[in-house]
Protein backbone atom coordinates (compact mmCIF):
# COMPACT_ATOMS: atom_id res chain seq x y z
CA UNK A 1 0.00 0.00 0.00
CA UNK A 2 1.45 3.31 -0.53
CA UNK A 3 1.30 6.49 1.42
CA UNK A 4 -1.08 8.14 -1.53
CA UNK A 5 -3.99 5.29 -1.60
CA UNK A 6 -7.02 8.03 -2.51
CA UNK A 7 -4.43 8.76 -5.63
CA UNK A 8 -4.30 5.47 -6.69
CA UNK A 9 -5.57 4.85 -9.53
CA UNK A 10 -8.35 1.78 -9.41
CA UNK A 11 -8.22 1.71 -13.43
CA UNK A 12 -6.03 2.24 -15.99
CA UNK A 13 -6.47 1.83 -19.73
CA UNK A 14 -4.36 2.50 -22.25
CA UNK A 15 -6.47 2.56 -25.61
CA UNK A 16 -3.96 2.19 -28.47
CA UNK A 17 -5.74 2.37 -31.20
CA UNK A 18 -7.03 6.21 -30.19
CA UNK A 19 -3.37 6.60 -28.12
CA UNK A 20 -5.39 7.54 -25.20
CA UNK A 21 -4.35 6.86 -21.26
CA UNK A 22 -7.66 6.48 -19.41
CA UNK A 23 -7.38 6.73 -15.64
CA UNK A 24 -10.21 6.51 -12.97
CA UNK A 25 -9.99 6.58 -9.41
CA UNK A 26 -12.68 5.42 -6.19
CA UNK A 27 -14.13 8.65 -5.97
CA UNK A 28 -15.53 8.55 -9.07
CA UNK A 29 -13.22 10.60 -10.81
CA UNK A 30 -11.90 10.25 -14.43
CA UNK A 31 -9.48 11.20 -16.59
CA UNK A 32 -8.51 10.74 -20.56
CA UNK A 33 -5.32 12.21 -21.39
CA UNK A 34 -3.48 12.16 -25.09
CA UNK A 35 -0.14 11.46 -26.02
CA UNK A 36 0.56 15.08 -26.15
CA UNK A 37 -0.86 15.98 -23.15
CA UNK A 38 1.53 13.57 -21.08
CA UNK A 39 4.53 14.41 -22.98
CA UNK A 40 3.99 18.08 -22.58
CA UNK A 41 3.70 17.16 -18.59
CA UNK A 42 6.94 14.94 -18.26
CA UNK A 43 8.40 15.71 -14.93
CA UNK A 44 12.22 14.46 -15.55
CA UNK A 45 15.31 16.54 -15.07
CA UNK A 46 15.50 17.33 -18.49
CA UNK A 47 11.81 18.33 -18.96
CA UNK A 48 11.79 20.65 -15.47
CA UNK A 49 15.10 21.97 -16.60
CA UNK A 50 13.24 23.37 -19.81
CA UNK A 51 10.23 24.58 -17.84
CA UNK A 52 12.70 26.63 -15.63
CA UNK A 53 14.75 28.04 -18.61
CA UNK A 54 11.20 29.50 -19.88
CA UNK A 55 10.88 26.57 -22.84
CA UNK A 56 8.29 24.08 -21.64
CA UNK A 57 7.98 21.52 -24.49
CA UNK A 58 4.77 21.42 -26.34
CA UNK A 59 4.45 17.92 -27.61
CA UNK A 60 3.75 17.25 -31.84
CA UNK A 61 0.16 16.36 -32.11
CA UNK A 62 1.20 13.17 -33.51
CA UNK A 63 3.21 12.22 -30.45
CA UNK A 64 2.23 8.52 -29.33
CA UNK A 65 2.59 6.72 -26.82
CA UNK A 66 4.06 3.46 -27.13
CA UNK A 67 5.00 1.97 -23.95
CA UNK A 68 3.68 2.01 -20.17
CA UNK A 69 6.02 0.18 -17.26
CA UNK A 70 4.31 -0.33 -13.69
CA UNK A 71 7.03 1.64 -11.13
CA UNK A 72 6.36 -0.25 -8.05
CA UNK A 73 3.32 0.70 -6.29
CA UNK A 74 3.90 4.25 -6.91
CA UNK A 75 3.25 4.81 -10.80
CA UNK A 76 3.76 4.32 -14.15
CA UNK A 77 6.77 4.88 -16.44
CA UNK A 78 5.72 6.30 -20.05
CA UNK A 79 7.47 5.56 -23.32
CA UNK A 80 6.70 8.12 -26.19
CA UNK A 81 7.03 8.01 -29.80
CA UNK A 82 9.26 10.31 -29.91
CA UNK A 83 11.73 7.75 -28.04
CA UNK A 84 11.66 9.62 -24.27
CA UNK A 85 11.36 7.48 -21.82
CA UNK A 86 13.13 9.37 -18.77
CA UNK A 87 10.07 10.45 -17.04
CA UNK A 88 8.00 8.88 -13.97
CA UNK A 89 4.18 9.70 -13.16
CA UNK A 90 3.59 9.41 -10.42
CA UNK A 91 0.13 8.27 -9.38
CA UNK A 92 -0.07 11.76 -7.32
CA UNK A 93 0.90 13.29 -10.33
CA UNK A 94 -1.72 11.89 -12.33
CA UNK A 95 -4.11 12.84 -9.79
CA UNK A 96 -2.97 15.88 -10.05
CA UNK A 97 -3.12 16.46 -13.76
CA UNK A 98 -7.01 15.20 -13.87
CA UNK A 99 -8.15 18.07 -11.28
CA UNK A 100 -6.59 20.57 -13.67
CA UNK A 101 -8.47 19.09 -16.58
Amino acid sequence: MTPYTDTVPTQLVWHQASGMLELGWADGREAHFTAPQLRSACKCSVCEKRRRDGNPLAAPVDTALTGINPVGETGVQLVFSDGHDRGIYPWPYLHQLALEA
